[in-house]
């Protein structure tokens, strides 16, 4: 026989809290959603009605099609933060291991500077930055995966702080007797890292992963400086534009804010248990 579980009042008080602020979160995104699927006179007529009837039009979402190259904008967007995530991935985690599990000179210096770039906002140094990529021959270009990776090589930098802080503090709580097991057995530390260390990291890695991800997805400032041409524009920078030359047709704006959340809604439903899964651990073994 199993035992009810008693709930308090202190419980129910916290129940009814958390809802209120849940729906505060959901109802602006369901507001974007039916607001899609009316006409813009109907927007301003009345906008928290729902779109059955009358009020109901595609009309918006075809237009959006027929004046904007979607599918282009997905490609753009889906290549710069897939690639950005797989990079912060390979390349923090590397990092991640050596700070924590190898003490050289200057390691804590590394640490150090590790936080600090925290603290550096991205609109501080996307001049320099925008200079140096030019001079390489990767920003302004007529060549669409230059200005693939021009977008990309910033963002994997603006990510690898939180992501070595989160791995590293998640390296840290790994038992080092597994590791000096594999090296009994012959491995060298390439092997140990890709063998070992990955496999039992898998949660915190798929955080980075998605967080990266996410961030690369949604980041309207960086791109805005190097994808400058129409057929390179990514997801947000295409929104930017129909909003710069569409700005009163609500419908419009509506149906595209749509587009551009709808995939990250689905990316975070199927994979929040591996986000919060990896913060969890990684703040408790940290």
């Amino acid at each position: 026989m199993t035992k009810k579980k008693k709930i308090s009042v202190g419980m129910i008080v916290v129940y009814l809290i958390l809802i209120i602020w849940s729906l505060t979160t959901i109802y602006p995104i369901i507001w974007v959603l039916q607001n899609s699927f009316k006409a813009k006179d109907k927007i301003l007529a009345n906008s928290f009605a729902l779109p059955f009837g009358d009020l109901f039009t595609t009309a918006n979402f075809r237009k959006a099609f027929a004046t904007s190259d979607i599918f282009g904008a997905y490609k753009s967007s889906l290549f710069i933060s897939t690639m950005v995530a797989l990079l912060v991935v390979l390349i923090a985690g590397m990092g991640a291991y050596a700070l924590a599990r190898y003490k050289f000179k200057g390691s804590g210096l590394l640490m150090s500077l590790v936080f600090g770039a925290m603290m550096f906002p991205a609109f501080a140094t996307v001049v320099p930055v925008f200079q140096m990529e030019f001079r390489w021959g990767l920003a302004n270009t007529g060549s669409w995966f230059r200005n693939m990776f021009s977008v990309i090589l910033p963002q994997v930098a603006g990510n690898m702080a939180f992501a070595m802080v989160v791995l590293t503090g998640y390296v840290k709580g790994l038992p080092v007797e597994l590791e000096e097991a594999a090296y009994m057995e012959g491995c060298n530390a390439f092997q140990i890292y890709y063998k070992v260390i990955m496999p039992l990291t898998k949660p915190s890695f798929a955080t980075v992963a998605i967080f990266s991800f996410l961030w690369s997805y949604n980041d309207l400032f960086t791109q805005s400086f190097f994808l400058r041409r129409p057929d390179m524009y990514s997801i947000t920078m295409m929104l930017n534009n129909i909003s710069a030359k569409e700005g009163t047709d609500y419908g419009l704006m509506a149906a595209v804010v749509a587009l551009i959340i709808v995939p990250v809604i689905v990316v975070y439903c199927f994979l929040q248990k591996y986000i919060i899964k990896g913060m969890i651990a990684g703040a408790v073994k940290g």
